[in-house]
C-alpha cells in the first residue's frame, strides 16, 4: 500500500516541472485525491456495497470536482492534472501510466446495461485538455489524444487522434517499438527504449492541418522563386534578341518610308 501511495506521488513529481516537494502534491493536487478517493469506492463496489461505493465518489467529486465512477478501473501511476471536470464513466479502463488533462470525458453512448459502454485506455495513453473519448473501443499503448478531440473509433498503438472528429495519425517508424523487441535485440540502443513523455498529448507535428498549410506555404514559395528565375532568363533572352536585330535594320537600308510606297501605287 506505502509503494503504491509513494508511486502516485513519484509520478507526478515525474510528469510535472510545477511540483515541487512530496507535501505540495500531498496537499494541493486533487488528481491525487480523486485517485486516493476512488480506490475505497471502487473496493466497495467490487464487494457489492454499491450504495457506499456511489456515496464515496460522489464525496470524492465534491471535493476534486473529479468525477470517477466507482465501477471504473483505474491503473497504478495514473495522473490526472489540474482534474477540474474529468469524467471517467462505470466501463471505462485506464492503464498503468496514463496521463488525463483537465475537461476529458471517458464516455459511453450505448443505454444498454452490464456491456461495455466505455473506453478502455493502454498504458502511458495520454488524454489532453477537454478531449472526449466516447464508446467501448480500445486506445493502444502509448496513444496520444489531442486537446478537444472527440474519439469515436479504436486509436493504435502509438498513434496520436486530433481534430472533431477525430482524425488517427499513425506513428512515425520507429518510434513506437514494441519493448520486448529492443530487448531481445543485442544491437538495439538502450536510449531507444524509454518513450518521451509529450505534454497535452501533442505536437504541432502532430496536426495534419498544420502540415498542410505548412506544405502549401513551402510550395508557393518555389513556386515563386521558380517564376522570378523564368522572369530573369525571359528578360535575359529578349536583351539578346533585341541586341542581334540591330544590324539587320541597318542593312535594310534605313527606316521605312511610306511616300515611297505611295508613289509606287500611284496615289
Amino acid at each position: 500500500m506505502l509503494s503504491r501511495l509513494r508511486s502516485d506521488i513519484q509520478c507526478i513529481l515525474d510528469r510535472d516541472p510545477a511540483a515541487r516537494s512530496t507535501w505540495e502534491v500531498i496537499t494541493c493536487y486533487p488528481g491525487l485525491h480523486a485517485i486516493w478517493w476512488h480506490r475505497p469506492a471502487h473496493w466497495c463496489w467490487t464487494h457489492n456495497f454499491k450504495w457506499l461505493g456511489r456515496f464515496t465518489s460522489h464525496i470524492g467529486r465534491w471535493l476534486t470536482g473529479i468525477e470517477i465512477h466507482p465501477g471504473a478501473v483505474i491503473g497504478e501511476r495514473v495522473f490526472i492534472d489540474h482534474g477540474m471536470g474529468v469524467v471517467i464513466g462505470e466501463t471505462a479502463v485506464v492503464g498503468d501510466g496514463c496521463t488525463i488533462y483537465h475537461g476529458v470525458t471517458l464516455g459511453g453512448t450505448s443505454l444498454y446495461k452490464g456491456a461495455k459502454r466505455h473506453p478502455t485506455l493502454g498504458k502511458d495513453v495520454v488524454v489532453a485538455a477537454g478531449a472526449k473519448v466516447l464508446g467501448g473501443f480500445e486506445v493502444g499503448d502509448g496513444a496520444k489524444i489531442g486537446s478537444n478531440a472527440v474519439v469515436i473509433k479504436p486509436v493504435p498503438a502509438g498513434a496520436t487522434a486530433v481534430g472533431i472528429p477525430a482524425r488517427i495519425i499513425p506513428s512515425k517508424q520507429g518510434e513506437s517499438a514494441d519493448v520486448t523487441e529492443l530487448e531481445a535485440s543485442p544491437a538495439a540502443p538502450k536510449a531507444a527504449a524509454p518513450q518521451v513523455f509529450t505534454a497535452y498529448g501533442v505536437t504541432q507535428e502532430d496536426d495534419p492541418v498544420s502540415q498542410a498549410m505548412k506544405g502549401l506555404a513551402e510550395g508557393a514559395a518555389t513556386h515563386e522563386q521558380q517564376l522570378q528565375l523564368l522572369w530573369q532568363a525571359v528578360e535575359k533572352l529578349s536583351n539578346q534578341l533585341k541586341a542581334d536585330c540591330v544590324p539587320c535594320e541597318s542593312e535594310r537600308g534605313g527606316h521605312f518610308e511610306k511616300s515611297k510606297i505611295d508613289q509606287i501605287l500611284g496615289k
